[in-house]
This record gives C-alpha cells, structure tokens and sequence, in this order.
C-alpha cells in the first residue's frame, strides 16, 4: 500500500511516537505462513514497537533479531533520540539480547544469524528471510580492513561509506554461499531492494540524478534493485519498466502460491513476468506521495493549481513518462563527485541551478530527462492538469496522518535501558481477564475511569 493508505505519509516512525503499521495491514510473512512458510526476519525494523503488538513476532515472523529503531551504532546497537533519552537497541524476538553485547560490527553480526537459520531450516521446506542490512546508513562506521582499498578518497565521509559497502557486499557474498551450502540456492529468489536514494551529507551519491534522500527528486526515490534467481526465464537482463516497492508484496504472494484476499485494496502489482520475462509493467503510475504535513510552499495555492490541487503542498506522482512535483520538494541540487573531492567547490557551484523562488509546480519527461533538469510545466499546461487530477482523485481515498507526539512513557531509562514496548493497557486488561474473571473486569474499567 502508498503511504497515503497507512497513515504512515510523513516523515518516519520515531522511537518515542506511539506509532506502528497500522494492525489491520496484513503484513507479507503473515500471508507467507498462510501457505507453509517459515518467517524469519534479521535486521531493521522500523516500523514501530510502542505496543507488543506491533513487534515483528506479532507481525508475521516466526523469529526476529535485529533493531526495532531507524538507526543506532553499529557496534555498541546504543541510540540517543535526544539527550538523555538514550537506550539499547538489539533483540532477539521479544527480548533484548544483551548477550550479544559483544562490539561485533552489525553487518557481519546478522550475516552469521542469516547463516546459522539457514543451516538449521530444512530446505526442502519454503523458507522466507527478510534481511533489512543497517548499512550504509550513519552513522558511518566499518571494520578497520575494509578501509585498505580506499585511502585514495579524500572525503572521510565517502571513504567510510565505501568500506561501509565493501563489507556489505561480503555479507551478500556469504549469504549466496550459504544458500548453496545447505541446499537452498536451485529453488530460491533473492530480491535485492533499497528504500531511498543517498545522503550526500553522509556519504552517498545519487549523481548524475538531482536531490537526496528525503526529496521527491529522482536521486531521493529512484533506486536500484536486481533479483537473482535461476527460476527467471531472461536471465542478465535490464527492466525499464515502472516497478514500485508496494510491488513485491502481491509478487511474492501470487509466487508462493498464496491467496490475496479480494476486498484488501492494494497499491501494487504481480510483477513477476516483467522482471522474469521482460512484459511490459500491469502499472501505468505511481503516486511518490502527498504529505499534507510537510512544509507548505510559501507561493502555492489553488489558482497556481488551476484550481485541481493546493500546489502548497508537497506531493509528487508518476504518470507513464511524466512525473509532476508541487509544493516543497526538498534539497534540489544535483552533487557531481567533485563535491567529495579536495578540488574546491567551483566545479560543483557551476551545477546549482536556483529556480526562482515563487515555484510550486514542475513537470518533467522523466524518459527523456531523468535527471531533471529541463522543467516543462509551462510548455504543457494540459498534462500538468491531467497529472493534477490524478493526485486529487489519489488524495480522496487517503487516511488521515498519524503522527503522534512522543510519550514520555517511551525513555528506555523506564524499561530497563532498552528501547521497547511501553505501551501496557491492553496487556493490564488481558491479564485481568484470564486471572479474575469478568466481575473484577468491571472493577478495573471503574478504576481506569477513576484515573
């Protein structure tokens, strides 16, 4: 599903909002197990821990080791979210796994969790494993050897990124040996799938594309992907085609033989025979987004709209070979590699090109012009129009934002020093139930009234 249709459409999930994946949303290892899989999940989750219900074990998986936050150092697996509120971020399950408090460098660390389900799973079972890597995210940090190859890079920043990457292509490396080792590998599909484009400030490029991480521009939400399997009929080639993240959940379904219920409103596509077979994408769209939340621009309003859509506020939406943005879009520089390098920032200031400040609408022919840099809003008034609709008619079947406050019940400092479910009512009333009987059941909602 969009983010529109979760609620979930801006910004992230922060460690002290009482927030998750809304409950109703059946996740993928939950329709995996419908049909006999084992689930198991090793990495980053994200998408919210405030209650035990929202935890990965509750989701779908069978088993679970990783974080529950963002992000956090790689080593220690400690996070701050501001000062003082600080905890420690590592889980097995449903408990945090202090004994694996023991500096091991978090890439390396769930290649061998990968590595120890794999040898103890019967492959001759179905098996899903989603493994959510925290590199190359900040903060920067590597083992010492993987730094060898790249004294060349001036910018620490990118030096560290690149070992950061080595080593994540190690751990890719040993999670294919592992698939062959124990017998997984003839009948297996690897997806290799990445959430959003780089953060120049943190070592990532996006060039020639323009924007980073955050933005609606390409270098904010265009990513590359490849899926490895000797199950594809074209092996080595290229897709083109329009494929979407909310693509792989009725992929993978409809591949595992599984059932997608008719009345759940989906977002995305089987797109098995594109990729396996070079058809054309089932999609002709995709909605990047609508945030309602964010900044609104200064300039936008209805008329610049024509009426259709608030060009305040910050969406963007790809219609076949058109891709359209309003409102604020976010950092819009394209950063060439020279801006990592110690030649000075002439060469890079040369590629700033500043829109005159009252913009609110652009309209490129991403085909022809990825990169974004010639806008034709102004050429073809017809198709801004038509793209404009589109994302009315998308914002009428979108959810309201949740986007709580933070609850000061979250401070790890409450739980023990680890970051996890604070969210306790519905656990209280449970256990009520099952000890006293319905009689003290009534006590306690006179209590909870009380109070």
């Amino acid at each position: 599903r969009y983010q529109i249709h979760t609620g979930l459409q801006h910004s992230i999930i922060r460690p002290t909002q009482p927030n998750c994946l809304p409950l109703d949303n059946v996740t993928l290892p939950q329709k995996l197990k419908e049909v006999g899989y084992s689930t198991h999940m090793v990495g980053k989750w994200h998408l919210g821990f405030y209650r035990r219900e929202c935890m990965p074990t509750q989701r779908g998986f069978d088993s679970f080791f990783g974080s529950l936050l963002g992000s956090g150092d790689y080593y220690t697996h400690f996070k701050c979210d501001s000062p003082g509120i600080c905890g420690y971020d590592l889980y097995e399950n449903d408990n945090a796994a202090w004994d694996h408090d023991n500096g091991i460098y978090s890439t390396q660390m769930y290649t061998q969790k990968v590595q120890q389900i794999l040898a103890s799973h019967n492959p001759r079972k179905p098996i899903f494993l989603y493994i959510a890597y925290q590199a190359v995210h900040s903060p920067l940090q590597a083992p010492g050897r993987y730094f060898e190859h790249y004294r060349s890079i001036n910018n620490i920043n990118r030096r560290r990124y690149a070992a950061m990457l080595a080593c994540l292509d190690e751990a890719i490396n040993n999670v294919t040996l592992a698939l062959k080792k124990y017998g997984y590998y003839e009948n297996s599909i690897i997806i290799y799938s990445s959430d959003n484009g780089g953060q120049p400030m943190a070592g990532g490029s996006n060039w020639p594309l323009r924007g980073s991480k955050g933005t609606y521009w390409e270098g904010g939400i265009r990513a590359v992907g490849f899926v490895h399997s000797p199950l594809l009929r074209n092996k080595g080639s290229v897709c083109k085609e329009l494929v979407h993240i909310t693509d792989w959940f009725p992929t993978l379904i409809t591949l595992a033989e599984g059932q997608i219920d008719e009345d759940i409103q989906l977002d995305g596509y089987d797109i098995w025979e594109t990729i396996s077979e070079g058809r054309r994408s089932p999609r002709v769209d995709i909605l990047h987004n609508i945030d309602p939340i964010y900044t609104k621009a200064k300039n936008g309003s209805w008329a610049a709209g024509y009426g259709i859509w608030n060009t305040a506020i910050q969406s963007a939406i790809r219609v076949n070979h058109w891709k359209l943005l309003t409102g604020n879009p976010g950092y819009s520089d394209w950063v060439p590699p020279q801006a990592f390098s110690n030649a000075g920032p002439n060469r890079w200031h040369n590629e700033r090109v500043s829109w005159s400040a009252g913009k609110t609408v652009w309209l490129f022919n991403i085909t022809a012009d990825p990169y974004e840099r010639v806008d034709l809003s102004s050429k073809y008034p017809d198709v801004v129009k038509q793209l404009l609709r589109r994302l009315s008619q998308f914002n009428k079947t979108a959810v309201p934002v949740r986007y709580p406050p933070k609850d000061p019940r979250s401070n790890p400092k409450l739980n023990g020093g680890v970051w996890g479910p604070w969210f306790k009512e519905d656990e209280k009333k449970k256990k009520s139930d099952k000890s006293k009987g319905v009689n003290k059941q009534k006590k306690n909602k006179s209590k909870k009234k009380a109070n």
